[in-house]
């Protein structure tokens, strides 16, 4: 794995409710591959933030899978993660977070967005409103016309979530494809959604924000990044300059993948630089 010179900026630990690695462990692994910059981003979903009897009482329907309380999950990122970046020599970690669902709970977005210890802000959909998770829902037998609806209801919150702010990049943009089209193995047409996303990718350039790859898709069934080189072209040709490489691993193992491939799909975008952020300012780091 040749990672010299790049830099895994979306990465979950076991603070994540799916993450299997404890902080210190997937330091030591960045180490192990020679890498040079590490954000740890686990999840904060707005959605979720509070327990899950304080939902209930409002009469939210809630399932045995969905995880709540993240805003302990927050506090614990709050007090491991910046003593780690105290102890860690030989290797730059930042602390960031993946904060899903803003546009759904915009006051707790708010406390987020402003939390001065974070280095870096990944803005995350990964559900639609009123609606599951997509990697719960039963994509196999949902009738085409609500999964186009589904898709573009998507992409709507998406474009509304670039207009509210409050983050760095727009994570992973075409996460249903990791579920249409890997797990589901349905076909799904973005064309209706084309002026949407360059809508999106005009709004997050005009206030200084980027997009990432996500190379989880190249170890996954999908078989590309998130978004593959379409989309990273068309945010170039829009004169998007911010764009940044996270591999999204849950663990150790994944640490890094796909970042090199990720380096290279920049390159053919015709991108000269790749970012990372630091106190929330963008530096970028000349692609080689």
């Amino acid at each position: 794995m040749n990672l010299k010179g790049l830099c895994d900026l979306h990465t979950h630990t076991d603070i994540s409710y799916d993450g299997k690695d404890a902080p210190e462990k997937i330091v030591k692994r960045a180490k192990e591959i020679n890498l040079p910059v590490l954000c740890i981003t686990d999840h904060v979903e707005c959605n979720f933030w509070h327990e899950r009897s304080y939902y209930q009482k409002q009469g939210m329907k809630t399932n045995d899978f969905d995880d709540f309380d993240y805003r302990s999950r927050f506090e614990i990122s709050l007090e491991t993660i910046p003593k780690l970046k105290a102890q860690t020599d030989g290797l730059k970690l930042l602390f960031g977070c993946e904060m899903g669902q803003a546009t759904q709970a915009k006051d707790i977005a708010k406390k987020i967005s402003e939390c001065e210890s974070l280095d870096f802000i990944i803005g995350s959909l990964h559900q639609v409103k009123n609606r599951d998770d997509f990697y719960f829902l039963n994509l196999v037998e949902m009738p085409q016309e609500q999964l186009d609806n589904l898709i573009f209801d998507y992409y709507l919150e998406l474009y509304t979530l670039a207009c509210q702010g409050g983050f760095d990049v727009l994570g992973h943009i075409t996460y249903p494809l990791r579920y249409i089209i890997g797990k589901a193995k349905r076909e799904v047409k973005l064309e209706p959604c084309e002026e949407l996303i360059a809508e999106t990718f005009k709004k997050l350039i005009q206030d200084g924000r980027g997009i990432e790859i996500n190379t989880s898709g190249l170890r996954q069934s999908y078989g590309k990044t998130f978004p593959d080189l379409d989309l990273v072209k068309l945010y170039k040709d829009l004169s998007g300059e911010i764009l940044t490489l996270g591999s999204d691993s849950h663990c150790c193992a994944d640490l890094g993948k796909g970042i090199a491939q990720g380096a290279e799909i920049a390159k053919a975008a015709e991108f000269k630089y790749f970012t990372y952020f630091e106190k929330r300012k963008p530096k970028f780091v000349p692609l080689t």
